[in-house]
């Protein structure tokens, strides 16, 4: 069970969070989650580039360790990367203290500032102490490419309904996802281009007097 569309009353309850970027201006924020993966994350870059839009990468340390050269592309292709924590942890299920290693690991990888705990889970503590370091980066519309159980055209439509000026929309650059997201991708940056928007990166100002997670 997910929610496509973040409710407004969950925002209010996190406002430290990043949910959307309010603005009247015609611009979205693509973000890909769980990468990087070889095949998969070059095929979004592609796509990316044949409309000169920007994404942000949240990455798994684990597959920036395993697949150094596709990260590479990542960033030179002028894109920004984020932290998902090593191993994609959920941080529900998973204690403080190995929780705050593994996302402080990946950190040593990726270099960001850019923070968003896979399936959006922290508990309490975890939110507060993370916050002191990393600007936590959620989202407003999931497009639904990770659920085996729908199809590319539903995931457009769960994109369609919900994307507004400023939306944080995710996809993600896995495996288990690219079925849909090989169809979703492509008709979004299609669509949105034609109606005048642009895609930019998540970019948040750096947290001063920031210290490693």
């Amino acid at each position: 069970m997910y929610l496509v569309k973040t409710p407004q009353f969950i925002q209010n309850l996190f406002p430290n969070y990043l949910w959307r970027k309010p603005t009247e201006k015609k611009v979205l924020y693509l973000t890909f989650d769980d990468g990087p993966i070889p095949h998969i994350t070059p095929w979004v870059l592609k796509q990316l580039a044949d409309y000169d839009a920007k994404g942000t990468f949240f990455c798994v340390g684990d597959n920036v360790r395993k697949h150094p050269e596709v990260f590479d592309a990542v960033k030179s292709a002028g894109h920004s990367v984020g932290n998902h924590t090593m191993n994609h942890l959920n941080g529900w299920t998973t204690d403080n203290l190995t929780y705050f290693h593994n996302t402080r690991h990946c950190a040593h990888l990726v270099n960001s500032d850019l923070f968003r705990p896979p399936y959006g889970r922290l508990k309490p503590k975890q939110a507060t102490f993370l916050q002191r370091h990393y600007n936590i980066i959620m989202w407003d519309v999931l497009s639904g490419d990770f659920d085996e159980k729908i199809d590319g055209k539903d995931c457009f439509q769960n994109v369609l309904k919900h994307t507004k000026n400023g939306s944080i929309i995710v996809f993600h650059d896995s495996v288990k996802a690219f079925p849909r997201l090989e169809y979703v991708l492509p008709k979004v940056l299609e669509h949105y281009s034609e109606l005048g928007y642009k895609f930019e990166i998540v970019a948040t100002e750096k947290k001063k007097e920031r210290q490693r997670a």
